[in-house]
């Protein structure tokens, strides 16, 4: 009780100060009282009284000091004395640190990834005010120019808004172009984020005169370290975009990379010169939606008021724009993920912070398994203390330090792990061709998390054995050195947390072999085209100064050049293939329709442009009609080839090849020829409609090479690097092989396939640990029981079967809850991979012998040890 006492008085300090004072003043009157009594005048017997106990706040603080030292002493001996304990017992220390740092760690790095991606704002000034403008339908992200400058006009809820466009090109300070990537920004794009320049100066709207009149470029940090040697002296030199000479004017703030979180450009030029570098021009085509929209609230302006503003201005935009703007509306989300489309991950991230926090919990669920059987072995020791004096909040006290020894020593280990990883993940660029940086460095945040976590997973076990040490019996313990033995069939608390623990592991390896399964269907899935064989060589013949017109006899050159490399099959081009780094889409309407707006179209189908020969170069089946050709031209009819989805929604059961339909440029378009459906955007889309324009009819400038060939990909590559080089040695190509080139599309199956790999990896191997640590304790505490079976004629079998039955029980049981828990998990897995199933058989079948796996590595070593036991021996050592 005392005890209890002081552990309150620790939380109630003033409290305490006021009753040890009022005590004071009590003896004080008392003394007067009997001073009174015994002939002294008041006067004399206050002054007696104030003499013996002295002034009333010093000797409180000195009682509150001297309570405080105690505490503080008395924590201190609990630390000293748990320090001792860990050394004594190496084993049970490492294998609880061990064991906490996995779930700490694999919980941290989890965290980091959310916090980095979800929860960390943009590295701007009143970033918590910024909110990016999409449209209402999900997946619609992007604004035209003309909306953007109405909104930025006429709307009341924002101070400013802002544009911008994430673009690449060829930029060259010689003869040599190489590409990278840029944001095309609104000319006050950095006076709104209030970003300065720590070279010359930055973009503003003032330099903005109209159409091609800033030909000026900002560089950022990295790219002016890289590429300049952070030359002060930059500043006023000419370089060239797709050569056109541009002046860099500044250099960015060192670590403002951008409004995308994870999208780092090399630099930023004004979007008023789009035209000049890219021979077209978006910013008087309001049917064009292409740019990113930022804002920043009014102060006292709510992100519902400003919605509500927005959809008025859109509103009337419908009206005066019916053609294109009918269907505008607004919604608000978090600036830095692009729109929706990062957005998107929110769910997988969620789901792998829950199956985090199920490593966790298994690693929980065996340190306390691991904490009961150290205070049974410990139950003498106990009884002694007990015996001695030592009262049983005393020992349970001891006990939680050494759980919280082993907390923190888990948590720095943990941390220091998986900052290691996240500090990996900070450095990795999964795609080369990609200006992806994911800067997820810990912060305070995951430092406290990883605090919070350790300290809540290492002291919760360690409660658990104040159950043993409230119920143990001093003389049975003392006679027996065991807590009281329960019988051979009772279910005890260590066999349900070792049954918890099996079955996270379960679920968890469940997970990791959907995953995998998932990863195979995605590699497999009918995509509408034949990556395997294929080369592809990516530009934009805009980087070398083509316009659309004078790229195509360019275009057909190249096409003819490298259908001469021997053992080359096929040859076409596409302007951005499928399942590439994004697809464009476009209303359109049946024959005869009269009202063209888009809330009137017949559906929005995705839009290519291709050559004659694309089909066999890509491996893409033609179902009926016929293919394009070079005749295919400006001087004819409008003709166009359709996948099957689009035909059925748009006519029907009648064929489709003849027919007619209207495109948004309100043109006739004829469609001659129905191709295969396919994956356009993403693996997990459903049938989409889509339609192929010829290159001759429609060029775009973006031009990828499809190349089909006898050869290795590798020699392809190589011969088709100098055909290309030697039509035009300034155009700057990416060459790769197709299914090199759809590592884009899959990477979240992979990321996917990868972390439930980890996480059922890290749940093995906890199983592992738990099942081994029970099956070694129960042969070592029934060492002499099983001499003894066998000084009288057991077999061996029946030794194992006595030994490690119940650990083969518990993980039997373990495992079918796992399993069970896994099919009903289905949905949320169906969130983290591609086509999850874990009905699938194989998964199944993977999952049951994994875990056979698992109990026989585990048991191993306590079955050898079962089976070498020597009676003669142990009653020797008896």
């Amino acid at each position: 009780m005392a005890l209890l006492r002081r552990i309150a008085n620790l939380f109630r300090g003033h409290k305490l100060r006021r009753e040890i004072e009022a005590e004071l003043r009590s003896h004080t009157e008392m003394r007067i009282e009997d001073n009174i009594a015994a002939g002294m005048s008041p006067e004399k017997a206050r002054r007696d009284a104030l003499l013996r106990f002295g002034n009333v706040t010093v000797t409180s603080e000195r009682v509150t000091a001297a309570n405080t030292v105690l505490h503080v002493e008395s924590f201190a001996r609990d630390l000293r004395y748990g320090v001792r304990q860990l050394r004594r017992s190496p084993g049970f220390a490492l294998t609880a640190i061990l064991t906490l740092a996995l779930g700490v760690a694999a919980n941290v790095v989890v965290f980091g990834v959310l916090n980095a991606l979800l929860l960390r704002p943009l590295n701007v000034a009143g970033a918590d005010t910024l909110f990016q403008v999409v449209q209402q339908p999900e997946g619609y992200r992007s604004q035209s120019y003309p909306d953007y400058v109405d909104y930025r006009a006429r709307n009341k809820g924002f101070r400013d808004l802002l544009a911008y466009r994430l673009n690449m090109l060829a930029f060259s300070t010689g003869a040599t172009a190489e590409k990278r990537w840029m944001y095309e920004i609104s000319g006050n794009y950095f006076d709104m984020l209030k970003v300065q320049p720590q070279l010359g100066r930055v973009l503003h709207e003032s330099d903005e005169h109209g159409p091609n009149s800033a030909p000026y470029i900002v560089l950022s940090d990295a790219f002016w370290r890289a590429r300049f040697q952070a030359d002060p002296h930059v500043v006023g030199t000419t370089v060239n975009l797709n050569k056109h000479p541009f002046t860099i004017i500044g250099v960015a703030a060192q670590g403002f990379y951008g409004t995308e979180l994870f999208i780092r450009p090399d630099f930023w030029v004004p979007m008023v010169n789009e035209e000049q570098v890219n021979g077209f021009s978006y910013l008087d085509k309001r049917f064009n939606h292409g740019i990113s929209v930022l804002g920043a609230l009014r102060p006292g302006v709510t992100p519902k008021l400003a919605v509500d503003d927005l959809n008025s201005v859109a509103h009337q935009l419908a009206k005066e724009y019916p053609a294109y703007d009918d269907a505008l509306s607004a919604r608000l989300i978090k600036p830095g993920l692009m729109g929706d489309a990062v957005g998107a991950a929110r769910p997988f991230l969620s789901g792998m912070m829950l199956l985090a926090l199920l490593v966790l919990a298994a690693a929980c669920t065996n340190l306390a398994g691991i904490f009961a059987a150290r205070a049974a072995d410990r139950a003498r020791e106990l009884a002694i203390r007990l015996s001695i004096g030592s009262t049983r909040l005393r020992i349970l006290r001891q006990v939680l330090t050494e759980a919280l020894l082993v907390s923190v020593a888990a948590a720095l280990m943990g941390t220091l792990v998986a900052s290691a990883l996240l500090d990996s993940l900070s450095r990795w660029q999964p795609f080369a061709e990609f200006p992806i940086h994911l800067t997820v460095a810990a912060d305070a945040r995951v430092y406290a998390i990883a605090l919070l976590l350790s300290m809540v997973s290492g002291l919760l076990p360690g409660l658990l054995p104040a159950r043993q040490i409230w119920q143990t019996n001093t003389m049975q313990a003392m006679k027996s050195g065991a807590a009281v033995p329960s019988l051979p069939h009772r279910l005890t608390l260590r066999d349900l947390l070792l049954c918890v623990q099996i079955a996270l592991c379960a679920l968890l390896v469940t997970a990791s072999l959907v995953s995998l399964r998932g990863m195979q269907r995605s590699l497999h899935a009918p995509v509408g085209f034949a990556p395997q064989g294929a080369v592809l060589a990516s530009t934009d013949m805009h980087m070398a100064g083509y316009t659309d017109e004078s790229a195509l006899p360019m275009q057909r050159r190249m096409i003819e050049q490298a259908g001469r490399i021997p053992g080359v099959n096929f040859v076409g081009t596409i302007d951005e293939p499928p399942l590439g780094s994004g697809g464009s889409s476009t209303p359109v309407w049946r024959e005869g329709s009269a009202d063209l707006r888009p809330s009137n179209s017949a559906m929005a189908a995705y839009y290519f442009s291709i050559s004659p020969g694309y089909l066999q170069a890509a491996g893409t089946r033609l179902l009926a009609g016929r293919d394009f050709t070079w005749h295919d031209d400006q001087t004819k009819p409008k003709v166009v080839l359709v996948n099957q989805t689009f035909a059925q929604r748009m006519f029907g059961k009648v064929d489709a090849v003849g027919r007619h339909f209207l495109g948004a440029d309100k043109s006739l378009y004829e469609v001659v020829g129905v191709v295969e459906d396919g994956k356009y955007e993403s693996l997990t889309e459903a049938p989409a409609a889509a339609m192929f324009y010829p290159v001759a009819q429609m060029n775009a400038g973006d031009t990828t090479f499809v190349v089909r060939s006898q050869l290795t990909p590798s020699e392809t590559a190589a011969a088709l690097n100098l055909v290309l080089a030697s039509v035009d040695p300034s155009l700057p190509f990416t060459i790769s092989n197709w299914p090199q080139a759809l590592a884009f599309v899959l990477f979240p199956a992979r990321v996917a396939t990868a972390a439930l790999g980890v996480m059922g990896l890290l749940a093995a191997m906890l199983a592992v640990t738990g099942v081994f640590g029970m099956a070694a304790y129960s042969v070592s505490k029934r060492l002499k029981e099983l001499g003894i079976r066998l000084a009288l004629g057991s077999q061996r079998r029946q030794l194992l079967r006595a030994a490690l039955g119940r650990p083969l029980v518990l993980l039997l049981c373990g495992s079918m809850l796992g399993l069970l828990l896994g099919v009903l998990a289905s949905s949320l897995l169906a969130r983290l991979v591609y086509q999850a199933t874990p009905r699938d058989p194989l998964v199944l079948i993977g999952a049951v012998v994994t875990m056979m796996l698992v109990g026989m590595i585990a048991t191993w070593i306590p079955a050898h040890r079962a089976l070498a036991v020597d009676p003669a021996q142990l009653l020797r050592d008896e």
